[in-house]
């Protein structure tokens, strides 16, 4: 299973960005595409959780201005990122919570906020 997410690049604070990850390769068993994201120095954190059912989780730096959904092939996982902040900036990864697999992580890809 492979993860390629595109999207990122260089914004300004209170702008808008949206990022794109799909699946491919092996058939899987996924449980959620999320998005996670890491800082420079910082550790990697969760920004949403999109389940194959039931709310979708978001962590509260986030809610209000990123919103997270799944395609209808179920194979991609989108973010759309409104509002951005300087402290948004990060390397974003998407995740797949795979019950045959277990963990399967994306390349990731760079946001910057410019302030």
């Amino acid at each position: 299973v492979q993860l390629q997410a595109s999207g990122g690049g260089l914004v300004q604070a209170g702008g808008s960005l949206s990022l794109s990850c799909t699946a491919s390769g092996s058939p899987f068993n996924v449980n959620s595409m999320d998005w996670y994201r890491q800082a420079p120095g910082k550790e990697r954190e969760l920004v949403a959780i999109v389940p194959n059912r039931g709310r979708i989780k978001y962590a509260d730096s986030v809610k209000g201005r990123f919103t997270a959904s799944r395609g209808n092939a179920k194979n991609t996982v989108y973010l759309q990122m409104n509002s951005l902040k300087f402290e948004d900036t990060a390397v974003y990864y998407c995740h797949i919570d795979d019950l045959t697999f277990g963990d399967i992580w994306g390349q990731g890809t760079q946001v910057t906020v410019s302030s």
